[in-house]
């Protein structure tokens, strides 16, 4: 299948349904990666799937792209530019929209699946817009309240379902920041899935068959 052209750069693994509108599956890389690192999963995920693998919109030196910009300043220490973040929330939600229409998807069955940077982001515009997004699987990420939209109370979000995963030993972004999402997401009515994992910043092969048997019983 040729891609078309939309607004964000892409891969895409097609699904095997052809007469019907298929559900789709999108992907979000984390900071300083790829559309090509998630992909990875791809072919190992339910085959009606349409998936998506979806390059952030700024690049980094030397290589690599971001969603938003996360500075390092000797006074303030590590703080992410919140502003750029909203504006990639709203490019992935644009995106989305753009993606339903040229390929024709099940817009009632869409699923997002994040890691670390790229889980914020899917966080952000599943709680922002939950009436676009179905499921999401929320890898070594966490909730940044300050980047959703100002109502996100007043919406209806028991729609939602959500897995979340996170490292026992992740350097990157800490445990504790993880399990506060679980409290989060049930005073919002959200269905959660919430699991730990002794690695690191990744995900563990236990992991992977973790979110995709979840991802099975869900789309």
């Amino acid at each position: 299948m040729s891609l078309k052209p939309l607004s964000l750069t892409y891969l895409l693994r097609p699904s095997s349904i052809k007469s019907e509108k298929a559900p789709a599956l999108f992907m979000f890389h984390g900071y300083g990666s790829n559309e090509e690192d998630l992909f990875s999963f791809a072919s190992e995920l339910p085959e009606e799937l349409m998936i998506f693998s979806v390059k952030a919109p700024y690049g980094l030196e030397p290589f690599g792209h971001a969603w938003y910009a996360i500075n390092f300043d000797a006074e303030q220490g590590k703080w992410s530019d919140d502003e750029q973040a909203e504006e990639s929330r709203e490019k992935i939600v644009a995106f989305i929209d753009e993606a339903i229409e040229a390929y024709n998807l099940d817009k009632e069955n869409i699923t997002l699946l994040g890691f670390s940077q790229g889980t914020i982001l899917s966080y952000a515009v599943a709680l922002s817009y939950p009436e676009k997004v179905k499921n999401v699987v929320a890898l070594s990420g966490y909730i940044n309240k300050n980047i959703l939209v100002d109502n996100y109370t007043d919406k209806d979000h028991s729609g939602l379902n959500i897995y979340a995963s996170h490292g026992q030993v992740d350097q990157v972004i800490p445990l504790e920041w993880a399990q506060k999402s679980p409290e989060f997401l049930k005073n919002l009515n959200i269905p959660t899935t919430y699991k730990e994992f002794p690695v690191g910043h990744g995900v563990s092969q236990q992991n992977f068959f973790s979110f995709k048997n979840w991802l099975q019983e869900h789309i």
